[in-house]
């Protein structure tokens, strides 16, 4: 949609002042470009699923207070697109009045990057930037939240309003820093606003930052460092499904790994509350090790799925399953929280189950749909911030 052009309109600069659940924000040609992790992690590996993962910005979002009824916001978008895939669902735009969803919408234009799955090669082709338009808001005062699409690179170029748009102060709200995989990071979720975090964190009353990165959970000490290094009230770490998907490291080497995450991680908060949370169930991957590999049988109706290629057998030789890291987590809590009485663990299948799966089935074999990830957000509310749980105020 063609952007408003009236002269009466205010153009206001988008900074960081504006801008919640990102840890730096990019100069670029365009504007500005949010990252959720720091150059200098950035500048530490060359894995170009992590990088796209991480610049695209699940839980990041414009927050300001005005009494505008007309909003846009121009952006430059990269949207994926996959070799033999069917075409993945533009991003969505969340507008939240006062808290509460108001309005979605996507944006037109913006770049592709097309992914080879099988050869692991990237090509982007290079569009226009596009305008997203919100417009018939209440005529008062309110606090704006303009959630950014969770799975779409996007530099944010100009913000308009018809009314003037001052920052909504900081403050008063617990922060909540929360690491884990492509189910943190989105998956399928509804909206940028409804990915399971997300819920959790509304119901919750915390301020979310996510650290969800698509295929990035893999215990990398810059994301551990980068957790240290970031203010949180209460941390949340979500560890396995990656690490087994990849088929990235033996038993010997995850537990020392899985400490070692961990003790970075206290280096900068000491007594927060710590939970841990293991994969939610996962039959392809629940006693076969990984790694995961596309299963391309069902494209010719339009589905992607993907199947676990290793062989149980190798656990024998310490590959890992679901359950091998799960039996490893809970060990390595038990271990420590002897002397860290703010350490908790969480089972995965407590939020997601075998019940679940036959109810609401990953139609992947990985990732959750959008009503599962209501479901998760809302038992982690229950478990996480309930009277007993980690999170209990």
């Amino acid at each position: 949609m063609a952007p408003h052009t009236d002269d009466n309109w205010t153009t206001t600069p988008v900074t960081a002042a504006l801008v919640r659940g990102a840890c730096e924000l990019e100069r670029t040609e365009y504007g500005v470009l949010p990252h959720r992790l720091p150059a200098r992690a950035r500048a530490q590996v060359s894995d170009g699923q992590l990088a796209m993962a991480e610049a695209q910005p699940s839980g990041v979002r414009l927050v300001f207070r005005t009494s505008a009824t007309v909003v846009e916001l121009d952006a430059l978008r990269t949207k994926m697109a996959y070799v033999g895939a069917p075409p993945r669902p533009d991003g969505v735009y969340d507008l939240l009045i006062d808290g509460a969803l108001a309005a979605q919408a996507h944006v037109t234009g913006g770049n592709v990057m097309t992914v080879d799955m099988a050869t692991g090669t990237r090509e982007t082709r290079p569009g226009p930037v596009g305008t997203v338009r919100f417009a018939g808001l209440p005529d008062r005062l309110k606090d704006v939240e303009i959630w950014l699409p969770y799975n779409e690179i996007t530099q944010l170029v100009a913000l308009r309003t018809d009314a003037p748009v001052a920052c909504v102060p900081e403050g008063g709200r617990k922060v909540w820093l929360h690491h884990g995989s492509s189910i943190s990071h989105g998956s399928d979720a509804a909206g940028p606003s409804s990915t399971w975090p997300a819920l959790a964190a509304g119901l919750g009353g915390v301020d979310l930052v996510n650290l969800g990165l698509g295929g990035g959970a893999l215990l990398d000490p810059f994301t551990a460092r980068a957790m240290r290094d970031t203010a949180a009230d209460l941390i949340s770490v979500k560890i396995g499904i990656n690490v087994v998907n990849a088929d990235l490291m033996r038993l010997r080497a995850f537990t020392p790994a899985v400490h070692g995450f961990l003790d970075t991680i206290r280096e900068g908060h000491p007594t927060v509350p710590l939970l841990v949370v293991s994969p939610i169930h996962c039959p392809i991957h629940e006693d076969t090790p990984g790694p995961s590999a596309p299963d391309f049988g069902n494209l010719i109706e339009g589905r992607l799925q993907f199947r676990a290629a290793g062989d149980p057998a190798e656990r024998a030789a310490g590959k890992l399953t679901l359950n091998v890291i799960r039996d490893e987590l809970a060990g390595v809590v038990e271990q420590r929280a002897a002397d860290d009485p703010n350490l908790y663990y969480l089972d995965g299948r407590d939020l997601y189950g075998e019940a679940d799966f036959a109810e609401l089935p990953l139609p992947d074999q990985l990732h959750p749909d959008a009503a599962t990830h209501r479901r998760i957000g809302e038992r982690f509310h229950a478990r996480a911030f309930g009277t007993d749980g980690a999170f209990r105020s």
